[in-house]
């Protein structure tokens, strides 16, 4: 008798969300299925990868990373064409980093006005990311998505202090939107509650759990985001359907395996080389627990990321 492969099938399916415009339209999610497992159901759309600018130069970035972007990164809009022209991104996610208060604390408008130029050059899909402070976002992510109306770009990200501010600029605008909360599953279903009670369509939604770099908590999110997507499927939770978010480029090169001098650590081999299995091995890790978007930082490993991903279609 031939052996028959056991399949397991959902009653639940991820929400399918496109962002950009016309033929540079990208679609994440849709799937019937844990990740890769097409045997079992449907998989139409392969995880997507957005390159990381920001709208000032880095100077947190360690040179292994910043030095592929040493000739643009000093303008955001030559940064973005970069990345579209050479580096053939499908997405750019730019971060306003220097509206934080800490940093240039610059204001809503002068952001808004980087949008419009950024949005002038590309016409690749762009993610609007604030600068990851409540009070501050809630200003600068209304004015981003005025400033991007008609774009259908994803704005965030959306966390519990700020996000009816933000779901409103996004309900007004017609926004793709990131809910954020941090790492815990019953924080993730809540948020995405409380926006979708607000008007604020599900089939719009991308929820970000957080996520962690090789060796910093990269099991305790790989769970969550497991967990998230086996709600929505196995458990048919339309509150955990949305596609999930891995905002991976910030959490990996801050970690001391990606800037630690060879000097310091010689048995920890080349620096460049180290940075990047660093990322493509976190990057990697997530979309194999349900991560339908990654966001990311260095060519080399969005490059073995690809590879994968191709592998496992």
């Amino acid at each position: 008798m031939s052996f028959v492969v056991p399949k397991e099938t959902f009653s639940g399916k991820v929400l399918a969300v496109d962002f950009g415009k016309d033929d540079k339209k990208i679609t994440i999610g849709g799937e019937n299925t844990l990740p890769f497992l097409s045997f079992e159901g449907e998989c139409p759309n392969k995880p997507a990868i957005a390159y990381e600018i920001q709208d000032c130069p880095p100077d947190d970035w360690p040179e292994t990373v910043l030095n592929v972007y040493k000739d643009v990164s000093s303008d955001t809009v030559t940064w973005a064409k970069y990345c579209q022209d050479e580096l053939k991104a499908d997405a750019i996610a730019l971060r306003l980093i220097s509206t934080h208060p800490d940093r240039d604390d610059r204001s809503a408008e002068d952001t808004a006005q980087t949008v419009k130029d950024v949005l002038a050059a590309i016409n690749v899909p762009l993610i609007i990311l604030g600068s990851n402070h409540i009070e501050k976002d809630a200003n600068v992510l209304v004015a981003a998505a005025e400033a991007s109306s008609g774009n259908n770009c994803i704005i965030g990200k959306a966390q519990e202090g700020n996000y009816k501010t933000i779901v409103a600029a996004a309900l007004a605008h017609n926004h793709k939107l990131i809910a954020m909360s941090e790492l815990d599953i019953n924080l993730a279903k809540q948020l995405n509650i409380l926006i979708t009670q607000m008007g604020f369509d599900k089939t719009k939604l991308i929820t970000d759990p957080m996520c962690a770099a090789l060796g910093y908590g990269l099991e305790y999110t790989y769970s969550v985001m497991e967990r998230i997507r086996l709600a929505g499927l196995a458990q048919n939770d339309q509150t955990m359907q949305p596609p999930i978010l891995g905002d991976v480029g910030m959490y990996v090169w801050k970690i001391k395996e990606t800037i630690a001098p060879e000097a310091d650590v010689p048995d920890w081999g080349s620096i460049e080389e180290r940075g990047i299995a660093w990322e493509t091995v976190t990057a990697t890790s997530m979309i194999l627990a349900g991560t339908n978007l990654l966001i990311m930082r260095h060519p080399k490993a969005v490059e073995n990321v690809k590879k994968t991903i191709d592998e496992l279609i």
